[in-house]
């Protein structure tokens, strides 16, 4: 079992040691006090609780100066090095090594890329700040948004559905796989987010509006699962033209399919956001282009 007697040894005071350190520097009691502001006496009473907490005398008192005794200089040692270190905790604190958290939220092909590369370059102007970034459906970055949890958010969106710092349109490409194409099949295999998810309800009103059949081949939450599912010949998808990968190809709109239109970027901040929190805004605002306002 541990002993308890560290926890009930007398905590060294920074006002006291400070007063024997100015009364060992300055050499005197009266010349102490006035550099502390404060009585003869006073700075007195501090050095002599100093020395019934270590037991030891402190300080010798001659007719026209002080000096520490051995004791006295061991504290001394002790004492400078206990200041120094709280005035540089206080500078740390006051200064721009205190870091500030931003998080970030952002569509999950949003994550590398030119994102990283922004990012990367904003830190080097703002060592003092600390990202924390996360990824996914852009429904669950904008609840995440809602409820607090971020303080920048990229989202996607119904067009016009809600007010936003920026907005930008989505590009969005129906594509296919380049080496095993399914578009000719019947019914047409789609591959998806989950229900409610991004794209899902253009894709088949889209279909349907060609009179043709379609079924659900295969349906995950993850981008890249879509990506290597059309990649594979499961089916077509619809995405966002910076997601096309050399596994893909474009279906034009020789194939008859439309042009989706219907989707916004979307970049969130509160009015009452840090400065810069605006400050990354306006970084990402430059890395995915002129915004529409």
């Amino acid at each position: 079992m541990k002993s308890n007697a560290g926890a009930q040894r007398p905590l060294f005071d920074l006002d006291l040691l400070k007063a024997i350190v100015m009364v060992a520097d300055c050499g005197t009691f009266t010349a102490a006090s006035a550099r502390l502001h404060s009585t003869q006496s006073t700075v007195s009473q501090k050095v002599k609780r100093l020395e019934d907490m270590a037991g030891h005398k402190l300080l010798e008192r001659g007719a026209r100066d002080v000096r520490p005794t051995d004791a006295g200089e061991t504290l001394l040692a002790y004492a400078r090095r206990m200041l120094a270190l709280n005035d540089e905790m206080l500078e740390s604190l006051a200064g721009a090594t205190v870091g500030l958290t931003v998080r970030l939220g952002v569509p999950e092909d949003f994550v590398g890329g030119p994102t990283t590369h922004m990012l990367a370059a904003f830190t080097r102007e703002h060592p003092q700040v600390k990202l924390e970034v996360t990824s996914g459906l852009s429904r669950d970055v904008e609840r995440n948004y809602d409820r607090g949890d971020l303080d920048l958010a990229l989202v996607k969106h119904r067009r016009n559905s809600r007010e936003a710092v920026a907005s930008w349109p989505e590009q969005l490409r129906w594509i296919d796989s380049a080496k095993n194409p399914s578009f000719q099949l019947d019914p047409i295999p789609l591959v998806a987010f989950p229900p409610r998810g991004l794209y899902r309800d253009d894709m088949t009103n889209a279909i349907e509006g060609l009179g043709r059949r379609w079924r659900m081949s295969f349906i995950s939450s993850s981008l890249s699962g879509i990506q290597a599912a059309v990649a594979d010949g499961l089916g077509i998808s619809l995405l966002p033209l910076r997601s096309v990968t050399a596994d893909h190809v474009v279906l034009t709109q020789k194939s008859g399919l439309p042009a989706i239109e219907t989707m916004d970027l979307a970049l969130l901040h509160r009015p009452t956001a840090d400065t810069v929190v605006k400050e990354l805004a306006r970084a990402m605002s430059r890395m995915i282009g002129k915004p529409r306002r």
